[in-house]
């Protein structure tokens, strides 16, 4: 009958016993390190709902770990959620550990119900060379009773706030400081005693997950007009291209980013309306065969557009030279990149152009006087004499090559090829 195993020796019992006794030590330092030390929550950009509720749930975390302070470290210029907003103010008018804000590091900037928060806090900090102001609209996008607070910037020195430089010294600087919690009164201890002086106890440096910090790129106006275009105009080129390939994964993302930022922000509707309106014209002037006009009149639409984009209450407005790289990004898709891609995708490799003079094929566009033609199953750009007057679908015939464009003149029911 077996015994289930060779027997243990009494090497194998030491070893197994000091595995036990260093699994045991560390899980002691780790239990440690978790708790009695700092969070540091750092959330920066737009407040949108996912990071209102990061901030206070970070808050409940450091204090069921144990933590000995939460700090809000702030860089923001406009709260986008009214409900997720209400739910932090709740928490730091009665946290359940101490909690202090600092705006920071430089230029860091703090409006609307960011700036409120930072005075409001039981203690507060500004880094030299950031600024806090605009205080209305608290939640943009929200009709709520304006609060007492400048409607202009306030630089550090005028603020009334603590002057931090660095966070490491604000954090030392709160050692012995007492905070009003849920618990009573609490007074922290930021720093600790080793051989040769004094350190900071752990710090820990907490962002929003990766999933989180993904849709918020998407939460600026210039951000969200850039992935919309992009999406829009990837759209447009797997249509001419046919069929679906890695572009339509590409345009779906800069879609459903777009989407995010377009539900979080305060967008105009008439403005996103001019940018698709900008997109189906830029869509157009291709199909017609590049048509200048057409083409520079929907530029001018989307730059208007990505302008107005959202009603930012001077506090997140789009800025104009911010919009004009996606525009022309636009323009250089439409004009450059798409055209040679897409002749790329539907040539033939092993026929030039010069051999398709002579041959037979069917106007895609009307021409005026460029447009497409279809020959031997590709798709080209063209160009006729206007007297021509070739319209779409009417037969065609290659009679030369210029440039990058074929020459064509309309094929009459007599004529032969």
């Amino acid at each position: 009958m077996g015994t289930g195993g060779p027997p243990l020796t009494s090497r194998a019992v030491r070893r197994l016993a000091l595995l036990i006794l260093f699994l045991a030590i560390s899980g002691v330092a780790l239990a440690q390190d978790q708790g009695g030390g700092i969070d540091v929550i750092d959330v920066s950009g737009p407040l949108d709902r996912s990071a209102l509720e990061f901030m206070a749930e970070s808050i409940e975390l450091a204090a069921a770990n144990g933590q000995v302070l939460a700090v809000l470290q702030i860089n923001s210029r406009a709260v986008l959620d009214g409900e997720a907003y209400d739910r932090l103010v709740e928490v730091l008018s009665n946290p359940p550990l101490p909690v202090a804000l600092w705006v920071g590091p430089a230029p860091a900037v703090a409006y609307g119900g960011a700036a409120l928060m930072s005075i409001e806090a039981s203690e507060s900090a500004i880094s030299p060379g950031s600024e806090i102001g605009r205080f209305n609209p608290v939640v943009l996008g929200e009709d709520r009773p304006e609060t007492v607070g400048p409607r202009d910037l306030l630089p550090a020195e005028e603020t009334g706030l603590e002057l931090q430089p660095t966070l490491r010294q604000y954090l030392q600087d709160l050692d012995g400081e007492t905070f009003v919690t849920a618990n009573g009164q609490v007074t922290v201890t930021t720093v600790k005693e080793f051989e040769d002086g004094v350190t900071l106890k752990t710090t820990t440096f907490r962002k929003p997950g990766l999933g989180t910090r993904f849709f918020r790129l998407a939460v600026t106006p210039e951000a969200a007009f850039f992935f919309l275009v992009i999406g829009l105009s990837i759209v447009t080129f797997e249509f001419f291209a046919l069929g679906p390939g890695v572009a339509a994964g590409v345009a779906s993302i800069s879609l459903l980013l777009a989407g995010w930022g377009v539900v979080n922000l305060p967008v105009r509707w008439w403005a996103l309306g001019l940018a698709i309106t900008g997109w189906a014209v830029l869509t157009f002037a291709h199909q017609r065969g590049g048509v200048l006009v057409i083409t520079v009149t929907g530029a001018i639409l989307l730059q208007i557009a990505g302008m107005f984009f959202v009603d930012g209450a001077g506090q997140i407005d789009p800025k104009w030279w911010l919009v004009l790289p996606s525009v022309l990004g636009v323009l250089f898709f439409f004009l450059l990149a798409m055209p040679t891609v897409q002749r790329a995708r539907l040539s033939t490799q092993t026929i030039g152009r010069d051999s398709l003079v002579g041959h037979a094929g069917r106007a895609l566009t009307e021409f005026q006087p460029n447009g497409l033609v279809e020959v031997n199953g590709a798709r080209w750009r063209a160009t006729a004499h206007r007297e021509a007057g070739i319209a779409e679908g009417d037969e065609v015939t290659v009679i030369g090559v210029d440039g990058l464009y074929l020459e064509v003149d309309r094929l009459e029911p007599d004529r032969e090829i």
